[in-house]
């Protein structure tokens, strides 16, 4: 493992970031009732009126604070585990930190790009950077050379492919379906609230979905850039099937209705999907030997 000092200061900082952004989110409840907006497409929602979030809808509000209790009490402890095996030199650890730190850049990001401007914007433009630079370093500081020398021939890199390739086209499908709906019916999709653009659908659509795709396709050749992508994007899945997780408890504490389709078509995929990644990601990390040797 290459050791690159920035990380040093960089992580300490989204720590403290992270804790006040999620801490802030998570616990500050003063506010008043909800009440109606009109947003600019002339549809009415219910905003959240309490707390960092209160000029969110209900269901934006409730989600966001589900992820931030998943990323303060999950999120945070991995970030720490995984730094201190990278600073170990161990080459799971690093593989690791960058899967945890690409679950904070898209956290950062939702937080900079979706929420309703608050007090702690200025925040979420120091976490969104550096956890983005963060990322890019921890990233690249993996040699794909040794990462080349120590994976095992026995990988199911066939099983790994397939699973890229089913996350990557269902992400696209569960977003996609909602614009193609509200398009095809000269709508607005369902879960934009009082925003003018659905921002986690460009995220997830345009750049995670992709990278999934891509990432199956460097697997099938046995790439070390293909067991790179694998296991930064599956150790963020299964970082996101927990944000799911807290994201519906959040939501039902909040007196939101879900159907039986929303729990199992979104909720329950997600969670179902975290499970798997967590899996071939251990199978993965199983078969990277310790020495340069297969």
């Amino acid at each position: 493992m290459k050791q690159q000092l920035t990380l040093n200061w960089l992580i300490p900082l989204i720590v403290i970031l992270t804790l006040v952004a999620a801490g802030v989110g998570l616990f500050w409840m003063d506010g008043t009732d909800t009440y109606p907006f009109t947003t600019v497409h002339g549809e009415t929602v219910d905003i959240y009126g309490k707390g960092l979030y209160s000029h969110d809808t209900v269901f934006s509000a409730s989600t966001t604070r589900g992820t931030d209790m998943v990323t303060l009490f999950v999120g945070l402890p991995l970030l720490l585990i995984s730094f201190a095996l990278y600073r170990r030199g161990s080459l799971r650890g690093g593989l690791m930190l960058s899967g945890v730190l690409a679950y904070f850049l898209y956290y950062g990001a939702s937080l900079g790009l979706d929420k309703a401007y608050n007090s702690l914007f200025l925040v979420y433009i120091a976490l969104f950077s550096a956890c983005f630079y963060a990322f890019v370093i921890a990233f690249t500081a993996i040699d794909l050379t040794q990462l080349s020398s120590r994976a095992s021939d026995r990988l199911p890199v066939r099983g790994m492919a397939v699973f890229m390739f089913i996350v990557g086209i269902g992400l696209a499908f569960i977003w996609l379906s909602d614009v193609v709906t509200a398009l095809l019916n000269n709508s607005i999709p369902a879960a934009l609230g009082p925003s003018t653009t659905p921002v986690t659908y460009t995220i997830d659509v345009g750049i995670i979905a992709v990278a999934c795709i891509f990432a199956g396709t460097q697997v099938l050749r046995r790439t070390s850039l293909g067991y790179l992508l694998f296991a930064t994007l599956n150790v963020m899945l299964a970082l996101v099937g927990a944000m799911v997780i807290g994201q519906t408890i959040m939501e039902l504490a909040a007196g939101i209705e879900l159907t039986p389709g929303e729990l199992i078509g979104k909720s329950a995929s997600f969670v179902i999907m975290a499970g798997v990644a967590i899996w071939l990601v251990s199978r993965l990390f199983q078969n990277i030997s310790t020495s340069k040797e297969k």
